[in-house]
Order: structure tokens, then sequence, then C-alpha cells
């Protein structure tokens, strides 16, 4: 009798047990589903009109150009090949033969510029317009840089140009953002749309 007593007491204790156990586990799964998930934001959604090529050539004086045009550095007479990186800011040109000097108390530079597609070769000599570190993964490398006329499309400029050793590169000049901002949309898809 003792023995069928304290079975039912145990059984009693034991299930009640249970019972609160499962009560608990539920309770804490509800808490943390509640909390796990985030109420989610709205996209915003922004329109950009598309723009006419009669609209970029009202604002931007050469138009839609590609990431390769021809250049012009007066008084050479053919173009010299170049590429066009809006990653870039400044503009530069493959120059040899460059030679510091002075020149009535001030810093000139002489260099010579060979158009790889005709052999042209024209020398110059110019006032160093200043001197620029230029980043590299490997090295670092200081440039000079000069004032230099360029014609690209219909525009004759007097930019900043530093002078480097683009020999490695297949387009002697490069064309960075002091030329195109402002003047220029590109379109990496075109290229030559300037002759």
């Amino acid at each position: 009798m003792q023995k069928k007593f304290l079975f039912i007491v145990l059984s009693v204790i034991l299930s009640g047990c249970a019972v609160s156990e499962k009560k608990t586990e539920v309770t804490l799964s509800e808490e943390t589903v509640v909390q796990q998930i985030p109420q989610p934001e709205k996209p915003k959604i922004v329109y950009v009109p598309p723009v006419s090529v009669t609209q970029v050539k009202k604002t931007h004086s050469l138009g839609i150009i590609g990431e390769i045009e021809p250049v012009y550095l007066p008084p050479m007479k053919g173009a010299l090949s170049a590429r066009i990186d809006t990653g870039a800011q400044g503009s530069s040109v493959d120059a040899q033969n460059i030679q510091e000097f002075e020149r009535e108390g001030k810093k000139w530079v002489s260099f010579d510029i060979t158009n790889p597609k005709t052999g042209e070769t024209h020398h110059f000599e110019k006032k160093i317009y200043k001197q620029v570190g230029i980043k590299r993964q490997i090295e670092s490398e200081s440039r000079l840089v000069v004032l230099m006329t360029v014609k690209i499309g219909k525009e004759k400029l007097t930019m900043p140009f530093s002078l480097a050793d683009r020999n490695k590169f297949k387009h002697p000049v490069l064309i960075g953002r002091n030329i195109l901002k402002g003047r220029a949309i590109v379109d990496t898809a075109l290229s030559n749309t300037l002759y």
C-alpha cells in the first residue's frame, strides 16, 4: 500500500515537473523568435531620368566620348592615342630624355615626345609647374608637371600634364579628370569618337 502511495506521489511530482519544463521551453522559444525577427525597412527607390545626347552636348562640350580617343599636342602634327581614365585625377604624357635646367632663375625641363604610330618626335622645353608624388603599390615616384597645350575634339586647352614613362602602356597619353570634368561623359563601350 505504501509502495502504491509513493508511486502515485512520485508520478504526480514528476509529471508536474515535465509540464512546467514544457511551459518554460515554449515561453523561451516565443521570446527568442520575437527578438530575432527584425522589421524590414522599405527600400528607397530613386528615379533618374534618362539623358539625351542633345542634353549632354549642351552641358558637356565634348559630349559622350570613349575610353580611347585621339589628342593633339601642338606643334606635333599627328594625333596621339589617349587612354581616357576617370579614375585618374591628373593627365600624363609619355616623355623621354627628361632633363631639368634653370632659365632666368626658374626651374625648367626639357623632354621629347614621340608619336609611336608615325615616329614623329618633338623636343619641348617647359617651365616646371609643380612636382607631384605618385603612389604605387610597389613603390612611389615623383613626377614633374608642366602646362601643355592639348587639342581634344574641338577644345584647345592648356592643362597640367605629368611627365611619365609610359613605354609599358599601349597609349602614350592619359587624360584624367582635370580635363574631363564638366567637358565629357565617358562610355567605355566606345572609342575614337572624336576623329
